[in-house]
């Protein structure tokens, strides 16, 4: 894409702009619509790329001498500034490649030229254009215009979107906005949208190509962009892209960004915040406990300057965390701010959304996951899997996270960034997870994150602390065709107290044999396997809710968001590197979840203790001993 390219000094001020019509800006600065006086303007370029025009914005700053510059001097000083920019993306080596393949014989250089997409000096234009006065935008279209800049900013309200997905957006919704373009130009005179390039890239001193740290990153996702392409829109040779969000269109180097300008977040008093209002969710003395220092600290005071507030519930597996957020997309939805629901996975957000409706069913809520309706939808709360997050910049006031500890928000710096991304300046961000990864564990010991704990589910009883027995491999049982005897009894106590039994293994491959091997053990009871590959997982885990299935073999792809009345839990080589501490708590945590069987049973089995289950065990022992300490626990517990 290509756009003008211009400054005008304001205030004895210069400011470089970029204008996807300049009519519009001519009509702003030189017609008076500011309100502003403007002692000099001047075009520097009508067609230049998006990616060039960006980068010089960026880091234009005012030099020595200026107010005295004449049109050479500025065309000089653009010219300087792009050849800086070829140097830094790779342009400049692409354009010299070109030239040499033209030089070796196998292509006229027009060919050649054709072939990279560059036509002579596109890439540092000549200077044509430069100086001269376009017309301005026409007064009788001026009213309707400042209503469709109006109109499409409210719709890009939160929002971070490319040309290609604002266009469908306000396709879906405003499609009697003719010129949004023209309309998008006028909203960012007025402050109310931003508009770059969808690639940033640094200042360095060498090829941004020879290393990370210099190359491009995208502003949508936050990864590397390390792909460059010949590119038709731009006239570019080497116009770089980023392959890690393709999936929600391809952000170029000359693409275009459009990002809303995020008002303050709203704010309550703590007298406000933790009010009578707990009453309405019914939360356990624990569960209130926590939900009222969450709202303490979202009525702090704070400004934009101090960043986004970050607060940990960290409250075990069963604790009840959905209602625990409750109250606090209560005072944020009271008081006119946006709140967002965030959750690694499709199938959770499909099982929040009616709780959320129900628990609001005054406000508007939109549901996001790949091939959501939805995706438009303005909305006051929004229940989004994590790679929807991308498509949201400052929108919300109130970003909760759930399963932060979860795959694939876990480890993953583009989902981290999306998320950074949503949150107002301003605003505040909740994590919710039974096993906070251990950054967070340790700034929550170093005093640094402001948390809560839950050490209790909400029945009020302890959490089942883990057995660990020693047995061989799971390849080794199925290679012998037996279970050692420890395994076996263990199982079968299970069994005899009607229980449904989880047992856990780390590979996909071993799940058919080992259901084999259980079946002829247990030939009484009906076994089942399943994993992240099995197309009737959801059924057999629903015939394991009703009783149908009495023993699941699975891997960690049930570890979390599955509750089972009456079950109990066996992990299997335990010592395996795959399944970590959190992993390990999190599967022990499918056990003694019900009123009914608040105790269960858990079984770490493996050839050898290891650090990840000793720390397992001693963060269930000592969220049990919290629990037993503020008295949370039910009396004959505690004694």
């Amino acid at each position: 894409m290509r756009v003008a390219l211009y400054v005008c000094r304001v205030r004895d001020r210069w400011n470089m702009l970029l204008s996807l019509d300049l009519r519009v800006d001519v009509t702003w600065w030189l017609e008076g619509a500011s309100g502003q006086q403007v002692l000099s303007w001047l075009l520097l370029d009508e067609a230049l790329p998006l990616s060039q025009a960006s980068w010089l914005i960026e880091h234009f700053k005012p030099e020595r001498g200026m107010d005295q510059w004449n049109e050479g001097h500025w065309l000089a000083y653009r010219r300087r500034k792009v050849e800086e920019y070829d140097k830094l993306s790779g342009e400049q080596a692409a354009r010299k490649e070109v030239a040499s393949l033209a030089l070796a014989g196998k292509a006229g250089i027009a060919a050649a030229e054709r072939r990279a997409g560059t036509s002579g000096m596109a890439a540092a234009p000549s200077g044509a254009g430069v100086g001269g006065m376009p017309d301005a935008y026409p007064a009788e279209g001026w009213a309707q215009l400042e209503q469709g800049a109006a109109l499409l900013a409210e719709r890009l309200r939160g929002r971070q979107l490319l040309a290609a997905e604002a266009e469908a957006l306000l396709a879906d919704t405003v499609p009697q906005l003719a010129s949004w373009r023209a309309a998008a130009q006028l909203a960012r005179l007025h402050g109310r949208l931003s508009i770059t390039a969808a690639l940033e890239l640094p200042t360095r001193r060498r090829p941004a190509w020879l290393s990370a740290q210099g190359a491009p990153r995208c502003r949508r996702c936050g990864s590397v962009a390390r792909q460059r392409v010949p590119c038709a829109a731009c006239g570019l040779a080497a116009c770089a892209y980023c392959e890690a969000c393709l999936a929600l269109g391809r952000s170029l180097a000359c693409a275009l960004l459009l990002r809303s300008t995020a008002p303050s977040a709203v704010r309550g008093t703590a007298a406000l915040a933790t009010g009578g209002g707990l009453a309405r969710w019914g939360l356990s003395a624990a569960q209130s406990a926590a939900a009222s220092a969450a709202l303490a600290y979202l009525a702090r005071p704070t400004s934009a300057e101090d960043g986004p507030g970050r607060f940990l519930l960290w409250a075990v597996t069963g604790a009840g965390k959905t209602e625990m957020i409750f109250p606090l997309l209560q005072h944020t939805l009271e008081r006119g701010g946006r709140a967002l629901v965030a959750t690694p996975r499709r199938d959770v957000v499909l099982e929040l959304a009616p709780r959320l409706a129900k628990a609001f069913p005054d406000v508007t809520l939109a549901t996001l996951y790949g091939g959501s309706t939805e995706r438009w939808k303005d909305a006051q709360l929004t229940l989004a899997t994590t790679h929807q997050l991308m498509r949201f910049y400052q929108g919300f006031d109130l970003v909760i996270i759930d399963e932060l500890d979860a795959f694939p928000y876990h480890n993953d710096p583009m989902l981290a960034h999306a998320a950074a991304a949503s949150c107002k300046p301003d605003g505040n961000f909740i994590y919710l997870s039974a096993t906070p990864p251990a950054r967070l564990q340790k700034e929550v010991s170093q005093r640094k994150l402001a948390h809560a704990r839950v050490p209790v589910r909400f029945h009020r009883y302890p959490l089942p602390v883990p057995h660990l027995i020693k047995i061989p491999t799971v390849a080794e049982c199925i290679k012998k065709r037996s279970l050692p005897a420890a395994l076996k009894n263990s199982i079968q106590t299970s069994l005899q107290r009607d229980a449904q039994v989880f047992v856990f293994v780390t590979r996909i491959a071993q799940i058919e044999a080992f259901v084999n091997l259980m079946r002829r053990i247990f030939p009484q009871i009906h076994i089942q396997g399943t994993s992240s590959q099995d197309t009737d997982r959801a059924s057999k885990v629903m015939a394991f809710r009703e009783r149908d299935i009495r023993l699941l073999v699975t891997t960690t792809i049930l570890e979390r968001g599955v509750t089972i009345p009456r079950s109990d839990v066996f992990i299997l080589d335990a010592d395996n590197g795959l399944f970590d501490e959190a992993s390990l708590v999190q599967m022990a945590g499918r056990a003694g979840r019900s009123m009914d069987d608040p105790a269960g049973r858990v079984v770490f089995a493996s050839s050898r203790r290891t650090r990840s289950q000793v720390k397992a065990v001693a963060q269930i022992r000592k969220m049990n001993t919290i629990a037993h300490r503020k008295g949370y626990l039910h009396q004959q517990t505690q004694r």
